[in-house]
């Protein structure tokens, strides 16, 4: 071999190495995150997302790509948004506070990990196998806010003693969460000696309609399903509420925080944040079928003393003690 040739021979190999490098290097996983509304409406559950990915060492940007769809309330959506993710492709799936976006998610794959927030029986609703061992590519958190509703019935009566008919909304577009709900709370409803009409907002234009019938039922107060079109709306709301002069409870602190009476629920913040340590830990290895579904046990009472003083409630002191926060 001459010099020239040598010379040649190395330069188009050093030429060779950068590209070999890059071909080497991992390549950033990407996390497929289905959203109900929008992202300004989910910002402090993103964050709260975030804070529990970051909690296992990835950092969007940095070692995690985070690929959003947003159903903005539309939840026939979500089978497009679903497929459109899968052809990315994505390494996990995660619908926080989606009950619609999991299941279309489930329908869609058995083989792309899913990772879900949910307020229904996971196992009930084919979601796991068991809470211990869900079994398939599904796994997440459990937030019982539809156990809740019962509770949320008591506190409401205990709050107007004086109501014998009341209401309950639920988004019909959401059947597997509506349907549990009203039956819950219909059975409440008769052990409580108390006269339930259910009514349906299918989105955030419906919630005039909604308030217009509380008016000509003459309710005594509402009970907001736990549903994330209500989530990530409970300002608008509220101030429905406030502006009908209607009692209503809802499951999220945001709900008396903005104007509404009170909230009884789980922690928002703390659910998405579980969601997004168990994402960090299936990019890490760990296979859902082995991840046992966590419970966000984290339960909050509000009570909102201004909006009660304005309706003209006297809350009573037994409910104030048991208040984990009351807004003056």
């Amino acid at each position: 071999m001459t010099r020239r040739e040598f010379i040649t021979l190395l330069g188009g190999a050093a030429a060779a190495w950068p590209l070999a490098a890059r071909a080497q290097q991992p390549t950033m996983p990407v996390i497929g995150y289905l959203g109900a509304a929008t992202p300004e409406l989910f910002a402090t559950r993103l964050t709260a997302f975030r804070r529990g990915l970051s909690e296992h060492g990835y950092v969007e940007g940095r070692n995690v790509a985070i690929d959003y769809r947003w159903a903005e309330g539309q939840y026939e959506r979500f089978p497009a948004l679903v497929a459109d993710l899968l052809r990315r492709p994505v390494s996990v799936i995660t619908a926080p506070g989606s009950t619609p976006g999991a299941l279309a998610a489930k329908a869609a794959t058995t083989k792309i990990p899913i990772v879900f927030l949910t307020g229904i029986d996971p196992v009930a609703s084919g979601f796991v196998a068991s809470l211990a061992r869900p079994g398939g590519n599904l796994t997440g958190v459990v937030a019982f806010s539809v156990e809740l509703g019962p509770k949320q019935l008591q506190l409401l009566q205990e709050m107007v003693p004086a109501a014998r008919r009341v209401a309950l909304l639920v988004n019909p577009n959401s059947p597997t969460l509506a349907d549990k709900q009203t039956s819950d709370q219909q059975a409440a409803a008769r052990a409580l000696g108390l006269e339930l009409h259910v009514l349906h907002a299918r989105n955030a234009d419906d919630f005039d309609g909604v308030f217009a019938e509380l008016a000509r039922l003459r309710t005594g107060g509402l009970i907001i399903g736990g549903e994330a079109l209500f989530t990530s709306r409970a300002d608008r709301l509220a101030a429905l509420a406030l502006r009908h002069a209607v009692p209503a409870l809802y499951l999220s602190r945001e709900f008396p925080a903005a104007g509404g009476l009170m909230s009884d629920g789980p922690s928002i913040a703390d659910g998405h944040r579980l969601a997004g340590v168990y994402v960090a830990r299936i990019l890490k290895g760990e296979k859902p079928a082995d991840l046992p579904v966590q419970q966000s046990t984290k339960i909050d009472l509000v009570i909102n003393m201004k909006t009660a003083k304005g309706l003209g409630l006297d809350v009573p002191s037994t409910l104030l003690a048991r208040a984990d926060e009351v807004i003056e």
